[in-house]
């Protein structure tokens, strides 16, 4: 029986144009609608412009225009972009919308109705230079809790932590740069400490039949927030605001972020009016429909708390499932402009690089953990020449061109047996790519498609039907590994379908027969007329991937530059500094002096890497093992996760830890040890080396 699914991908936000780490997430949730709708079920796919928010009033005012003409443009942009990048949206609407309004002040009115709104005094920090309150991210200052500097007011980049704006210490306007005051005004909360047994119900899978919400990694984090304690929502924001006025609040208006997930259904319900489809099929809380959510995983807090939440005490069904993705990095590294890999959608398509290069190259690294993926440009250059110019499209181009000559196209009854026993195998490989796809393991899609793609390529090497050809006398032989090769094509095309859309169509013209599901691929084509062969998918050319990073230095521009020299520069105004180093007043040498003593107590050791993974459930860290030699075998979590995102690579290096640290329990397992790196922190860590002559348990002295 078919399912009746709603699909959602995360809204950009209209403040800028799309980049490469914003299609990652985006082309996850496109792939997985493809592949549902080719198991015949019922997909309805939407998204839409994130476009509310002090933000974007400020950048609307900053170029002169109106925030309405300002996040017009913008859309134009990303759909575009979107169009280019082959999606397959049902409906792109706007979180500025008449039904948006319509829906955010309904679920509104609802919880204020039930009894889950509350309204009270709050201090909140305001800009006395620019004369207005302060949005979260518009505030930075020193983490409370681990003491970085310049994060944001809402969470910090650095340890994941969520605070309140009040919580930094030493805040600075990122508007004006002078310290905020604090003001008292009044704003609405919603009361989400009420919700925490529904929130307990939807992560253990109550309310979606067992099945789970979300992967265990992402459920154990929200699991962490939920036994933490649930803080109520403040869901104002004081004028001057772009937004929704609150129905009763003069001069108060929605907070973006719950007009912001209330434009999926905005969204759908624009669809709804236009096609004639029911909203509350999809969204009444009797539906038996699915509402699946793709996001990153810097927003899950908002939809794996307060989204269902507010949705449950408005009266409407909760989500079915959250996928979530991982950051997207660039040669290894965050993505920067100086070096040109902050690199925008267009700016990629304006290279000439085909957009479906780069879904097939995202999808070789998806799987349903939240772990990020590293676009190397080097890599993804030899991966997509090899697994879809090499391995792919050389089945057919290598004979197709028989058939025409000798056949007039047209493919023999059947196979013989050696061509029989290959194409089971082929078969039993595809057989569950089905479940593959529903259980987003697109990267087991991906390593499916080059072992079967190498068992066929192998056949016809060995089979060499450019040898046949040449003996008139083997040409019914030559007829069937021909038919057997574009029958083998044909099942490969049905598998890449979800990625690789367009290309696979262009297929479908080829092999005069349409793919419109998994099993149509599974059927043979005998005594089949296929058309004439063009190729499908050109070579990457690294000069066109040159070009985009050499277009992509341009986006940093001077303002920017400027602005970044001048943050390096000097303090904000009127933060505190801080603590200045010892200074050793003979060489002037900043350093904390300790006597040899205190450096004799660490116990330095050189470890050989043995293996290294990443920690499910958490974002910074990585699990090593060490080979100590005489200290015998070390288990170490270390927090670099940021700066290495393929920890395979890791395996084999020479690293220096500290042997003699207490053993610490984490609730991951047991860190025996600290692994020394320099830099300052996140994606800037650096692991110390040791030449591999250096034994394993060698003292470091």
């Amino acid at each position: 029986m078919a399912r009746r699914i709603l699909v959602t991908n995360a809204l950009p936000y209209a403040n800028g144009p799309l980049h490469l780490g914003h299609m990652l997430g985006y082309i996850q949730a496109d792939i997985w609608a493809r592949a549902q709708r080719m198991q015949g079920n019922e997909v309805w796919y939407v998204a839409g412009e994130d476009a509310h928010g002090t933000p974007i009033m400020l950048a609307a005012e900053k170029v002169g225009k109106s925030p309405e003409d300002y996040i017009a443009g913008i859309r134009a942009g990303h759909e575009a972009d979107f169009t280019d990048f082959h999606f397959s949206y049902d409906q792109y609407h706007t979180t500025h919308s008449p039904e948006n309004q319509d829906l955010a002040t309904t679920i509104y009115t609802r919880l204020r109705d039930a009894g889950y709104i509350a309204r009270r005094d709050i201090q909140q920090l305001y800009d006395p230079e620019r004369d207005m309150f302060l949005p979260d991210r518009y505030i930075k200052g020193v983490c409370p809790n681990c003491g970085t500097p310049d994060q944001y007011g809402d969470n910090c980049e650095n340890c994941g932590a969520t605070y309140a704006p009040t919580d930094l210490v030493n805040p600075y306007s990122v508007m004006s740069g002078a310290t905020p005051i604090l003001r008292d005004s009044e704003h609405y909360f919603f009361e989400l400490s009420k919700f925490e047994t529904l929130l307990r119900d939807w992560f253990a899978g109550r309310l979606t039949d067992g099945k789970p919400v979300a992967n265990s990694g992402v459920s154990a984090k929200l699991a962490e927030w939920l036994d933490g304690g649930l803080r109520d929502w403040d869901i104002s924001r004081d004028a001057p605001y772009f937004g929704f006025p609150i129905p009763d609040a003069p001069g108060k208006f929605f907070y973006v972020w719950l007009d912001a997930p209330v434009g999926y259904l905005a969204s759908f319900k624009a669809l709804c009016e236009r096609t004639g489809l029911r909203f509350d099929d999809f969204l009444g809380t009797d539906s038996t429909a699915e509402m699946h959510h793709f996001v990153g995983k810097d927003i899950i807090n908002f939809h794996g708390l307060f989204w269902p939440a507010m949705l449950h005490g408005a009266n409407m069904r909760t989500p079915t499932a959250l996928h979530v993705n991982g950051y997207l990095t660039v040669n290894g590294a965050k993505m920067s402009k100086s070096r040109g890999t902050f690199i925008q959608a267009r700016t990629y398509l304006d290279a000439g690089l085909d957009p479906e290069a780069l879904r097939y190259y995202f999808a070789t690294m998806l799987g349903p953990q939240p772990v990020d993926v590293d676009l190397d440009l080097k890599s993804f250059e030899e991966r997509v020449n090899s697994h879809l110019v090499g391995k792919w499209a050389n089945i057919a181009s290598r004979t197709a061109g028989f058939l025409h000559t000798h056949f007039a196209g047209r493919l023999a009854d059947r196979f013989d047996d050696e061509a029989t026993a290959l194409w089971n195998d082929l078969l039993a490989q595809y057989d569950g790519i089905e479940a593959v796809y529903e259980a987003d393991e697109f990267a087991e899609v991906s390593r499916r498609f080059v072992a079967m793609a190498d068992a066929v390529n192998g056949y016809i090497a060995a089979k060499a039907p450019w040898v046949i050809a040449k003996d008139e006398a083997r040409r019914d032989e030559l007829q069937q590994v021909c038919t057997f090769a574009i029958n083998a094509f044909r099942l490969l095309s049905g598998l890449l379908k979800p990625i690789l859309p367009i290309t696979v169509a262009a297929a479908e013209v080829f092999l005069a027969a349409p793919i419109a599901s998994f099993a149509d691929a599974r059927r043979e084509l005998f005594g089949h007329t296929v058309a004439a062969f063009t190729p499908l998918f050109g070579r990457l050319d690294p000069k066109k991937i040159d070009a985009m990073v050499d277009a992509s230095k341009e986006s940093l521009t001077p303002a920017e530059q400027a602005r970044a020299n001048a943050a390096v520069a000097k303090p904000p105004k009127k933060a505190k500094e801080a603590p200045k180093p010892m200074t050793d007043a003979a060489t002037d040498t900043a350093a904390a002096t300790i006597s040899i003593d205190d450096f004799a107590k660490l116990d330095l050791r050189v470890g050989k890497v043995t293996a290294c993974e990443f920690v499910e459930g958490s974002d910074k860290l990585l699990r090593f093992e060490l080979d100590a030699g005489p200290l015998g075998t070390r288990q170490i979590f270390s927090g670099i996760r940021a700066a290495y995102g393929e920890p395979g690579s890791l395996v084999g290096r020479n690293v220096v830890f500290i042997a003699n640290l207490a053993p610490r329990k984490m609730r991951f397992g047991l860190s025996e040890g600290m692994i020394l790196s320099a830099g300052d922190g996140g994606a800037d860590l650096f692991l110390l080396d040791a030449d591999q002559g250096a034994a394993p348990g060698a003292t470091v002295r």
